[in-house]
């Protein structure tokens, strides 16, 4: 505090005791039923993916800190939820070398060189799979069933969906709902994304804003397209990435109407890509896309506190952090009683 002026960060300023390492754990616990799943349909080769993702993220953050001679803070457990939310959207088929360079990405790349936690713009599990997707597409499009089966592609029934040749059927359905079909590691069962979209949502670690924007969006487009609603939503990655990815604390809003916007941002890129695009699935495209107008959504939602609603005056600053006179915030107060 210099020259009579103030410095304020963004508010209000509270804690519900809950830390880094905390709420890591959360989300790790409930990512395990995927884990599982995973390792069930897809057999020891997703085991095998998910221990390599983690293994080579925290290993990667730990020696970028090194090298940048950054306190080491592999302990609060957010490249391990990377390494798991990475391993979850990729085919168990994924040469191990590749998971490894897309942690490298993801740990150093998205993540490091933007400062570490809490300073990155983009989700570094996504920017790694963008990296490995753009890279190596054949490899990233083959999903399989199980190791005793063919491997077929995981982007038939978005395609299918997209020219409108699906035969539908309550099996078919079920079939998605439970998981026992092709995809990527973690995405296929429905019935376990929701019990961890629930867990989550319950114990208020993520805002039920942006996910639900999102899923809606994407259901209503379809909707009015003519497009087959449920199937939408269990194909891909929508609500995998609803639940996981657009309530990641450092790559989206923090206002509650910011959430609302960047999920229906988000919902509304994923139905034009599966819709329009040169891609069957656009979910990762969408919300990477929407990472980029997170500081723009903050900018235009945020409310200045000690500010009354009525006659609202913002500060012209283009910093986060707002300066004012003393006495120009008493004279506002004033007015707008």
């Amino acid at each position: 505090m210099s020259d009579n002026k103030i410095h304020l960060s963004s508010s209000p300023h509270f804690t519900e005791g809950l830390s880094t390492q905390k709420i890591m754990f959360a989300v790790i616990f409930s990512m395990i039923p995927e884990c599982i799943a995973g390792i069930y349909f897809f057999g020891i080769p997703a085991l095998i993916r998910i221990l390599a993702a983690v293994a080579s993220c925290v290993a990667f953050e730990a020696m970028f800190q090194v090298i940048t001679k950054d306190k080491i803070r592999i302990s609060n457990l957010s490249a391990v939820v990377s390494g798991i939310l990475l391993a979850l959207v990729i085919p168990s088929t994924t040469p191990l070398w590749m998971v490894i360079l897309g942690s490298l990405i993801a740990m150093v790349v998205a993540k490091g060189l933007f400062g570490g936690i809490g300073s990155n713009v983009f989700n570094p599990a996504l920017t790694g799979r963008a990296f490995m997707f753009i890279s190596f597409p054949a490899a990233m499009g083959a999903c399989w069933f199980n190791p005793q089966t063919d491997a077929i592609s995981g982007a038939t029934i978005l395609s299918q969906l997209k020219n409108g040749t699906v035969d539908a059927s309550p099996d078919l359905y079920m079939q998605y709902f439970l998981g026992n079909r092709a995809g990527c590691i973690g995405e296929t069962s429905i019935l376990l994304i929701l019990i961890s979209f629930a867990f989550l949502a319950l114990t208020r670690i993520i805002d039920w804003r942006a996910p639900l924007a999102m899923v809606a969006t994407a259901a209503f487009m379809t909707f009015v397209t003519g497009g087959d609603v449920l199937l939408a939503l269990l194909t891909g990655g929508l609500l995998f990435g609803a639940t996981f990815m657009v309530t990641d604390y450092a790559t989206t809003p923090v206002t509650g109407w910011g959430r609302v916007v960047f999920g229906f941002g988000c919902g509304l890129i994923t139905f034009l890509i599966r819709k329009i695009g040169g891609y069957p699935e656009g979910v990762m495209f969408s919300i990477l896309i929407m990472n980029c107008v997170t500081p723009f959504l903050n900018n235009i939602t945020r409310r200045m506190y000690g500010y009354g609603k009525k006659g609202n005056r913002r500060p012209k600053s283009p910093n986060r952090i707002q300066e004012f006179d003393i006495s120009t915030a008493k004279e506002h107060k004033e007015e707008t009683k």
